[in-house]
C-alpha cells in the first residue's frame, strides 16, 4: 500500500489499481505484527534494512504526527543478563552507533532499574525513539492517501492467474479465482505469505521458497501490565535464526509476551487448527526447510514444546522481569510470518526482487521479500519500490 502511494504521488496521471485478496487491508502480516517502531539497531551496518529503517522511522514519524495517527515513543531496552550477553551487547551497541541510530545509550544495572524497575540485568542499550503504533491504521491512512489521487482498491480479489491480452494499451490480464479480471500495463506484487506463488505464476523459479512461521504471543493480565512500561527485548543470540521473546506494551494498554516461533501448517495458520495440506506439503517437502531443520532441530523442538506448555515461556520471561507468574499471563494472538528460505536452508535476510518469464512476465516486478522491519520502513521502502519501478518500465 505504501508503494502504491508513493508511485501515485510520483505519478499522479497514471491509473493505478491495487488488487487484495481479502476484505479488508492488512488482514494478516501488516495486522498481526508487534505493532513497533524499529529504531535499526539490529542490522549489519551500511545495509539496505539498516539504511531504510533508520531512514523509514524518520519518515513514519513525521507522517503519523501530519496525519494524527496516535503513537507512543516508549522506547526499548536491549537487556544482557549474564557476561556472554554483555559481550553481544557491546557488539550490538557498535553497530547501532555505525547506523547511526539517534540517543541510544549503554546504561548500568542501576540505569535499567531507573526505567524498569522490575526489570533484571546487567547492562542493557537504552533506544528511547523506539516507539508503538498501530500499523493497520497507518496502512489505511495509506490508502485514503491513494484514493484521494483517485487511486482504485479492489478487495476480495485473490489473484490466480497472469496473462496476455489483446489489449496493446494494457497487455498483461490479472484473473482472479472467481474470474474477475483487470488489464494493466505494469504490475508489481507484493504478496508476502504468497510472494513465491505470485512470481510462479509468471515463470520464476520457486526459490526462495516462502514457509510460514506462526508466533505466539501470551498476554499479560491487566493486573500486571503496569510492570512494563517499554519494550523489553533479548539480546540476539547468533546461534539462532529468531530473535526470542520479548515484553511488547501495545497502543490498547495490552502487554504482548513473546514470540515463540513454530511451523504454521497453513500460510495463514493462526492456531495449530489452521491445516492445509497442500501448504504442509511445499513447508516440509522444500529442501531448504529439511536442511534448515535439521540444522536447528532441538530448537525447533523446544519451541514447540513453549507452544503447548506456557509454564515453559513464562520461565524464559521471567529471566528479564522475575514477578511474571503462570498466574499472570493467558494465552494471546499470534501472528505468520513469511520467511523466504533458499535451497540451501538459508533464511534470506534481504529485499529480493524477480522478474516473470515472456512477454506479460516481463511487465511484471515481483518483490518476493521485504524482511522485518517492513512495517517501520514501510515509506522509505517504498521509494525504493517506485525507483525500480521507474527505472524498470520508464514510467
Amino acid at each position: 500500500m505504501s508503494s502504491a502511494r508513493e508511485l501515485k504521488n510520483r505519478h499522479p496521471n497514471l491509473k493505478m489499481a491495487v488488487l487484495e485478496k481479502e476484505s479488508k487491508l492488512a488482514a494478516h502480516q501488516t495486522g498481526h505484527n508487534s505493532g513497533v517502531i524499529h529504531a535499526g539497531i539490529y542490522y549489519t551496518p551500511g545495509s539496505l534494512k539498516a539504511k531504510l529503517c533508520v531512514e523509514g522511522m524518520k519518515k513514519l514519524y513525521d507522517y503519523v504526527e501530519e496525519k494524527s495517527i496516535p503513537k507512543k515513543r516508549i522506547g526499548k531496552l536491549i537487556v544482557a543478563t549474564d557476561q556472554i550477553e554483555v559481550d553481544r551487547l557491546n557488539v550490538l551497541y557498535d553497530r547501532a552507533l555505525k547506523n547511526k541510530v539517534d540517543n541510544v545509550e549503554l546504561i548500568d544495572e542501576k540505569g535499567i532499574k531507573q526505567i524498569e524497575p522490575h526489570c533484571k540485568g546487567l547492562k542493557a542499550i537504552w533506544s528511547p525513539n523506539t516507539g508503538i503504533i498501530d500499523y493497520s491504521l497507518v496502512t489505511e491512512e495509506y490508502a485514503k492517501d491513494f484514493k484521494t489521487q483517485n487511486g482504485e482498491i479492489y478487495l476480495n480479489f485473490e489473484v490466480n492467474s497472469f496473462s496476455s491480452s489483446d489489449n496493446p494499451d494494457y497487455p498483461v490480464r490479472i484473473s482472479s479465482k472467481d474470474n474477475n479480471t483487470v488489464l494493466a500495463k505494469h504490475v508489481l506484487t507484493c504478496g508476502g505469505l504468497h510472494s513465491d506463488r505470485l512470481s510462479e505464476l509468471c515463470g520464476c523459479n520457486p526459490n526462495p521458497r516462502i514457509v510460514p512461521f506462526r508466533g505466539e504471543y501470551l498476554l499479560l493480565n491487566k493486573s500486571k501490565t503496569n510492570i512494563v512500561k517499554s519494550n523489553i527485548y533479548p539480546v540476539p543470540d547468533p546461534r539462532f535464526p529468531f530473535l526470542g521473546v520479548h515484553f511488547t506494551p501495545r497502543m490498547n494498554g495490552d502487554v504482548w509476551l513473546g514470540p515463540n516461533a513454530v511451523l504454521a501448517f497453513k500460510r495463514e495458520g493462526y492456531s495449530w487448527f489452521d491445516v492445509n495440506l497442500k501448504d504442509v506439503w511445499e513447508s516440509i517437502s522444500h529442501s531448504g526447510f529439511q536442511k534448515l531443520a535439521y540444522k536447528f532441530l532441538s530448537a525447533g523442538l523446544d519451541e514447540m514444546y513453549r507452544s503447548i506448555f506456557i509454564d515453559k515461556q513464562v520461565k524464559m520471561l521471567q529471566k528479564f522481569i522475575p514477578d511474571v507468574t503462570i498466574n499472570d499471563v493467558k494465552r494471546g494472538p499470534s501472528g505468520v510470518r513469511a520467511q523466504a528460505l533458499d535451497a540451501d536452508g538459508n533464511l534470506v535476510d534481504d529485499f529480493f526482487f524477480d522478474m516473470g518469464k515472456g512477454d506479460f512476465g516481463k511487465r511484471i516486478l515481483h518483490c518476493r521479500n521485504a524482511p522485518s522491519p517492513g512495517a517501520t520502513s514501510s515509506l522509505a521502502i517504498a521509494g525504493m519500490v517506485a525507483d525500480k519501478m521507474e527505472n524498470q518500465f520508464k514510467l
